[in-house]
């Protein structure tokens, strides 16, 4: 459940794609319309006078897009209107030429474009010689910056704009149901351009993401070098985890120690606290040299205290407020959806903000909550902690050692290639026939990762996915492993969506939960995959579910308040942003989770690393569970390549008709509910 590698290009698309300005933001951060209200009136009563009342709502939707979108650099009034009069297409035969020309160009932009942008940002994720200054310029280099200004130069944005309608969500969920996948696809056309965002506002959005995910992938702590008030060392001197996700891998897997599990979780959620506040000490970041005692906070340089360990300076809530302060820039641009929350709810899953915090509330004080703790309480034999939120007792590969898993999985992939030569076979084990198999996995190449890992999708039919995950020298350890096979699950869905889906327009998926669903699917086997026999069924995969969604669905909430904060405080200071996400953070932990964990103003949902790079991507998890579970209980009995090549080449249409289209049900949280229910019957 890893981010996806919609990347900084996806999230960097997930903050531009929707740019235009409206009446919500402040006057003096909009751009001023240059074609009139008359001016529109005018040219749509010409229009309508040369093509006939029958294309009324074309002319009149093409039209307002168009003057959203035209600037003086672009022609006069008149020369808009004249534009309108001779680019408009009326006949049917024409409009599907002009689609197929125009959605054939795209498909050769993105996919070149992507794999320029992608080599320049190898040295940032692929392991290799330290980074330098002008790797980091490369990496930080938007290819595409310029892409939009010229194509509204030579007018292909506007002849896209003014033939191609653009729905809103409303809109598509209603007549959505009814379209062919011709029309799924021309409406997919006419949310190309509802933006107009300047080059250099494009390139200091990658510049700040790029610089983010530098800060979030070097953020390692040397868990060799973490000591108690007695100087007792719990971790193997050569772990270093990156957080938050190392941090909180080593967590869940310490509850299959039954000797000192407990004392290096308790010793983990300490440093999450210090990092989350901001109270680390900046010398034990990405530092071997000295020892440090984080129930203390004390830091040691052999055996003399260091008095001079200055705590980290909100870096981490200033890399925070600079993105908001981008966003908030490209706010000014975006008429549909002019703040970043709901480019990311609205826009990008496609979903309503109302609807979504529903799903999460209605989860999240579910009596079933309590009766599930409880269950884990027994399990553990003891009260439950805070951490306790990433229990993992549930799945088999808590019951096996981690220490043997890991030498199995660094015996079978001691090099990036190892994996990459597996994986038709890994799709075989999952019922692929080895054609298909081999088929599919020659379009993901691995890569050694600097960060957690991620998966890379290709942006044009015939390229590579990349998987690229950690691998030391000595082979790949099981947590590295088990993120590989998550990451996998995003490729296969990358490679489908996009070769075997009609219409490139519609390629992909609804919003990224539903690569998350797949993801979730192919991780939940990995075990199997290794050769040990499952204990896993559907009620032990019912009641791990649930608790991930209790576990996300709060952080989400963090997520989507610290956002909602920045835009009402939007002159905030880092320091006052680090107190904000500390009160936000308790505030959701008090009302969903101290009466089952315990703890009082609790800080820990604030630790994701998510929300420095990917702003409001974890809700995309919390639905991802939802959307996984429904299609594991539809997938009960049925073949998982059948269903699974069925289902990801449905394309983009929205969330909810996939998923009637897929099992049947729009998403809920009642399968899930009803699902842990029936486990505890039988426990």
């Amino acid at each position: 459940m890893r981010r996806v590698y919609l990347l900084l290009v996806t999230v960097t698309s997930l903050l531009l794609s929707a740019c235009t300005a409206t009446s919500k933001q402040k006057a003096d951060m909009t751009p001023e319309r240059f074609i009139s209200d008359a001016q529109v009136s005018g040219t749509i009563s010409a229009l309508k006078e040369k093509f006939g009342e029958a294309q009324t709502f074309r002319i009149e939707r093409g039209v307002k897009q168009v003057a959203l979108l035209w600037i003086e650099k672009d022609g006069s009034a008149e020369d808009f209107e004249k534009f309108c009069l001779d680019r408009f297409v009326d006949d049917p035969s024409a409009l599907g030429t002009l689609y197929e020309t125009l959605e054939r160009n795209f498909e050769t932009l993105n996919g070149h474009f992507h794999k320029i942008d992608s080599r320049l940002k190898m040295p940032l994720h692929v392991t290799g010689p330290a980074l330098t200054e002008v790797d980091m310029l490369f990496g930080a280099y938007d290819v595409k910056a310029h892409l939009d200004e010229d194509l509204f130069a030579n007018k292909i944005a506007f002849i896209t704009a003014l033939n191609f309608p653009h729905y809103t969500l409303a809109e598509k969920t209603a007549k959505g149901d009814s379209w062919s996948r011709q029309e799924w696809a021309y409406a997919r056309m006419g949310d190309r351009f509802i933006s107009r965002v300047p080059a250099d506002l494009r390139q200091a959005m990658s510049t700040s993401l790029t610089a983010n995910d530098s800060y979030i992938a070097d953020y390692n702590i040397m868990m060799g070098n973490l000591v108690d008030e007695k100087g007792n060392r719990f971790f193997p001197e050569d772990m270093h985890l990156i957080s938050h996700w190392g941090l909180r891998d080593e967590l869940k897997s310490n509850y299959s120690d039954s000797q000192q599990g407990l004392t290096k979780q308790r010793m983990i959620y300490e440093v999450m606290k210090h990092i989350i506040d901001q109270s680390i000490p900046q010398i034990v970041i990405n530092n071997n040299e000295v020892t440090w005692d984080p129930y203390t906070n004390k830091v040691y340089k052999g055996d003399e205290v260091l008095t001079d360990a200055t705590r980290e300076p909100d870096v981490r809530y200033a890399h925070l407020l600079e993105l908001f302060k981008i966003a908030r820039r490209l706010d000014a641009y975006s008429p549909h959806y002019p703040t970043q929350i709901e480019r990311a709810i609205d826009l990008e899953m496609e979903m309503m903000l109302d609807d979504v915090v529903k799903l999460f509330d209605t989860l999240l004080t579910h009596p079933v909550v309590k009766d599930v703790a409880a269950h884990i309480s027994r399990k553990l034999g003891r009260s439950l902690e805070p951490f306790d939120i990433w229990y993992d007792g549930f799945k088999a590969r808590s019951s096996v050692n981690e220490v043997k898993l890991s030498a199995e999985t660094a015996r079978k992939y001691p090099t990036p290639q190892a994996l990459k030569d597996d994986l038709p076979y890994i799709l075989i084990k999952l019922g692929w026939t080895p054609e298909r198999a081999r088929q599919i996995a020659s379009l993901i190449e691995v890569d050694p990762s600097r960060g957690a890992g991620h998966a890379m999708g290709s942006q044009m039919r015939g390229d590579v996915a990349r998987l690229r995950t950690r691998i030391s020298d000595k082979g790949m350890d099981y947590k590295g492993y088990n993120i590989a096979i998550h990451e996998f699950g995003h490729n296969v869905e990358q490679t489908l969506s996009m070769n075997d889906v009609d219409h490139y327009m519609l390629s992909g998926v609804p919003n990224t939960g539903f690569t998350e669903a797949l993801a979730f699917l192919f991780q939940a086997r990995d075990l199997q995959l290794l050769g040990y026999q499952s204990t896993d069924n559907l009620d032990a995969v019912s009641l791990d579910v649930f608790w991930s969604c209790y576990e996300i669905m709060g952080v989400s909430l963090v997520d989507i308040q610290v956002w909602q904060w920045l835009y009402a405080h939007p002159d905030a200071t880092a320091g006052e942003l680090r107190d904000a996400v500390l009160d936000i953070a308790k505030s959701v932990w008090n009302k969903y989770y101290a009466g089952i964990l315990g703890g009082k103003d609790e800080t820990l949902l604030a630790i994701y690393s998510h929300m420095l790079v990917y702003p409001i991507y974890l809700p995309n998890y919390a639905i991802g569970h939802l959307i996984s579970y429904q299609i594991q209980r539809y997938m009960e009995g049925r073949p998982l390549p059948t269903e699974v090549e069925r289902m990801f080449t449905i394309g983009r249409i929205i969330p909810n008709q996939w998923m009637q289209n897929a099992v049947g049900t729009p998403i809920s949280t009642t399968p899930i509910i009803e699902g842990v229910t029936e486990a505890l019957s039988k426990q």
